[in-house]
């Protein structure tokens, strides 16, 4: 064969793959919420090895899901875009348009394939039994009215609930083997490669060696969405065919025996790198103080909305029409009568079909309107506290009821509000934890994935509870301040 030709094969071969693939990579992007980036959702509080922030570089990515977006994307001619968000909200995340791909150890089940579409497996599981050292417990028959711990929406738990026995669920991944440590519970069923980072090292726990049952983590995206399913299948298959993937696992120390169900020939084996003690730097004291001001920066927020409604309902229960007094009353009740975190569901995933918020966004109004009905309520009572003698003196010197509430009665109600509104805001403060269920990072979150992390419950504990005591202490001692001042104010007054 001419030499000419034997250089125009490879060329033409190359030419070819690239002729097929462009098209299928560009319909791919066709159907992602920006052209030019894949929006992978994934929880950090899942820590190691899945996503976690680099101890070296807090802030930066690290994890062998992180490497695997980032390679998905160099497939589909993208740049990979981390979506911080709660583990148990990634499906409705993805089903609100936030994201683009789940990619954060999602497991393989019958009621995800009938909700969303399903890639094909990038990593087999086996569900690890963890009982306390010396327990006779081999397998879930020995555990027959016991207490087992397990991640809620998990195959662990929906194999736990086909057994007689008590079902204790947790948020995080290391909470259930530190409870089963202190006798809490009698075992904990999660995938292996949880179990063998969070509970089987801890030395008052085993592992038993067989699989309860075996799983794949799979990608999950939109229904509707096929050519960006064709896209990551394929971007997986050449990983896998390239060996990236499994070279991507052993970086993490997780290929094994399992995986070769993922591959018909595998490649040449590489030692894992070895895993490095966690430790507390100073760039995570820093990601720390980043959450306390996204949380004082949301309390003000918050506040600024909760204060005026507030005083807004009061007024309406109090000098509003029969109709209007009804309506400022139900909102009260309402509000002060459900859980702030269902407010904060609502919000964020009831509505997304009519209103879709950003996090932030729905956080501060659902904390806004949550303590708007708590505002109401001091209000009225400050108003209320007045002496009747106020308003009949006011209508006596020719003020309407608008003038009478401006210049006689808002004055002197504000005034005797005051310390319960700073009590509250420190209450509000402390509250504003809870919006992490709608993928905000404050404080408290940013704690438990420090926490998850270092793999220690006290030091970013701790650093957390004075955290918050030094927002929340100077309001205290600010609040006694214009206390004394408004006491010395109106008995000058008075004298």
């Amino acid at each position: 064969m001419p030499r000419q030709l034997l250089h125009a094969v490879p060329v033409a071969v190359a030419s070819a793959i690239l002729l097929a693939a462009f098209p299928a990579a560009a319909s791919a992007r066709d159907e992602l919420r920006d052209p030019t980036e894949l929006r992978w959702g994934g929880d950090l509080q899942g820590g190691e090895p899945y996503v976690y922030e680099d101890p070296e570089q807090p802030g930066k990515l690290r994890g062998f899901e992180v490497e695997i977006a980032e390679a998905l994307s160099r497939e589909l001619g993208v740049r990979p875009r981390f979506v911080q968000t709660d583990w148990s909200t990634l499906v409705p995340a993805l089903e609100r348009g936030d994201i683009d791909v789940i990619l954060n150890g999602l497991e393989d089940t019958p009621e995800r394939r009938a909700r969303i579409a399903l890639s094909v497996p990038y990593f087999v599981y086996g569900e690890t039994l963890t009982v306390r050292r010396g327990a006779p417990f081999q397998s879930l028959d020995d555990l027959a009215g016991r207490r087992v711990g397990t991640l809620n929406q998990t195959v662990a738990h929906d194999l736990l609930k086909q057994r007689e026995l008590t079902i204790v669920l947790y948020e995080g991944q290391q909470e259930p083997y530190f409870d089963l440590a202190k006798g809490r519970t009698d075992a904990v069923l999660l995938d292996h490669i949880i179990a063998d980072r969070y509970g089987c090292p801890l030395k008052e726990l085993e592992c038993r060696k067989a699989d309860v049952a075996r799983g794949y983590y799979v990608a999950g995206v939109l229904r509707g969405k096929p050519a960006l399913l064709a896209g990551i299948d394929s971007g997986f298959e050449h990983l896998s065919e390239g060996g990236e993937l499994r070279r991507i696992l052993e970086r993490y120390g997780l290929w094994d025996a399992r995986q070769l169900e993922l591959v018909s020939t595998p490649a040449a084996p590489a030692a894992a790198s070895a895993a490095k003690e966690p430790r507390f730097t100073a760039g995570h004291a820093r990601l720390l103080l980043e959450g306390a001001v996204v949380t004082l920066a949301l309390s003000i927020s918050s506040f600024l909305i909760a204060c005026p409604l507030g005083l807004l309902l009061a007024i309406l229960r109090l000098h509003a029409g029969r109709v209007a007094r009804y309506a400022a009353a139900a909102y009260v009740e309402v509000f002060r009568g459900t859980p702030l975190l269902l407010q904060l569901y609502v919000l964020y995933f009831g509505i997304a079909d009519l209103v879709r918020l950003g996090p932030m966004t729905a956080a501060i109004l659902g904390l806004g309107l949550n303590y708007a009905a708590y505002e109401a309520e001091v209000h009225r009572g400050a108003l209320l506290a007045l002496p009747r003698g106020q308003t009949e003196a006011a209508r006596a010197l020719g003020l309407g009821r608008l003038q009478t509430l401006r210049h006689v009665l808002l004055p002197q109600s504000l005034r005797a509000a005051l310390p319960n509104l700073t009590n509250d805001f420190v209450a509000l403060l402390k509250d504003s934890s809870l919006v992490s269920v709608i993928t905000v990072v404050e404080l408290t979150k940013r704690m438990t994935i420090l926490s998850v992390e270092l793999r220690d419950w006290v030091l970013p504990g701790l650093l957390c509870a004075a955290l918050y005591f030094a927002l929340g202490f100077p309001l205290s001692r600010l609040s006694r301040r214009l206390e004394r001042a408004l006491h010395q104010d109106r008995e000058a007054r008075l004298a």
